[in-house]
């Protein structure tokens, strides 16, 4: 089911996995400590897999691995000090949605240039978001929902954790996808418009699992479904938005490990190839799923792939809903 889920959303495994093609290379190792630079605060779904992957890849590199929060302009400001950095290995960027795939269409001009700016590793991570409503009054599917809003046509809500932030693109897919008309009410950030949601000051609200998780377990908000194409192990009984009546919608956050552009191709295998291990070890699987993510994995260019289709499925989004940055 894991790998099912993965791959609905990337063909990553469509090329034998690097680290079996680069035993046969010359390996690259640092000779002094490696930076990850996070481009947000601690303590995120960012910050906290870059530092369950810095031990063990410290470990297998033979040199400390370091986690460096850049955090502020919506992750411009350390995804800008990431690309300029020497592309010698030493200095990584644990990369997300936001700065790489949004951020490019979001707002007027960006300081770093997403794709060519950098070279890809692997994508470590996918957090799919849950659909979740006030219990009180909500739907008993995704269904019956959009038939509830084209009968009250544009009289119902739904939250995110902010402008142009992925729950709110989550939400204007699935507006144009359904065919219907919502209002946005942005909060500043899942806390908040999670508390909201249980107040029912909202109809609907599209957050990651994590954190709307807990809500919907104790009885206080209602899941309807999951963003993503496949089930997820944490959620084994709750449909998907495409099974549930929106064929091919698709939407989640990420994280992915890249370099700056330039960084010698055997600093790319050598590391794809450790971080490839540590997420397909069990205990680490396991750590990430109890956050409601499915691990990752994949080539480097497979991940230049995703990066691609993923900058220009949410530029059609927010060109589509006219969406600027608060």
């Amino acid at each position: 089911m894991q790998r099912r889920a993965l791959l609905h959303a990337l063909p990553l495994l469509a090329a034998p996995p690097l680290w079996r093609r680069a035993m046969a290379q010359p390996r690259w190792a640092p000779d002094r400590p490696v930076r990850i630079i996070v481009a947000f605060p601690p303590g995120g779904s960012t910050d906290v897999v870059s530092r369950l992957i810095a031990t063990p890849l410290g470990e297998a590199l033979g040199q400390a691995v370091v986690i460096e929060n850049r955090g502020g302009a919506s992750g411009m400001i350390g995804t800008e000090v990431a690309a300029r950095a020497a592309p010698d290995g030493h200095t990584l960027l644990m990369t997300a949605s936001g700065p790489q795939a949004i951020n490019p269409s979001l707002f007027p001009s960006i300081p770093y240039e997403p794709v060519r700016g950098f070279a890809p590793i692997l994508l470590v991570a996918i957090y799919p978001l849950l659909m979740v409503a006030p219990v009180d009054r909500a739907p008993r599917s995704v269904a019956e929902f959009v038939a509830q809003a084209k009968a009250q046509a544009g009289r119902l809500n739904y939250c995110s954790i902010g402008t142009g932030q992925p729950s709110h693109l989550a939400g204007e897919l699935f507006k144009s996808m359904a065919g219907i008309e919502m209002t946005h009410i942005p909060y500043r950030g899942s806390g908040p418009a999670v508390t909201a949601a249980v107040a029912g000051e909202c109809d609907v609200l599209f957050d990651s699992a994590l954190s709307s998780g807990p809500q919907v377990r104790g009885g206080r908000l209602r899941a309807l479904a999951v963003t993503t194409q496949e089930r997820i192990p944490s959620w084994p009984d709750l449909p998907t938005i495409a099974e549930a009546g929106l064929p091919g919608y698709d939407a989640y956050t990420w994280n992915a490990l890249v370099a700056p552009a330039g960084t010698p191709p055997a600093a790319i295998e050598r590391l794809n190839a450790e971080v490839g291990k540590i997420l397909a070890a069990p205990a680490f699987r396991s750590q990430l799923e109890a956050q409601g993510a499915v691990p990752g994995g994949g080539t480097p260019e497979a991940m230049g792939r995703f990066l691609e289709a993923e900058i220009a499925k949410w530029a059609a989004v927010i060109r589509a809903g006219n969406i600027r940055p608060d």
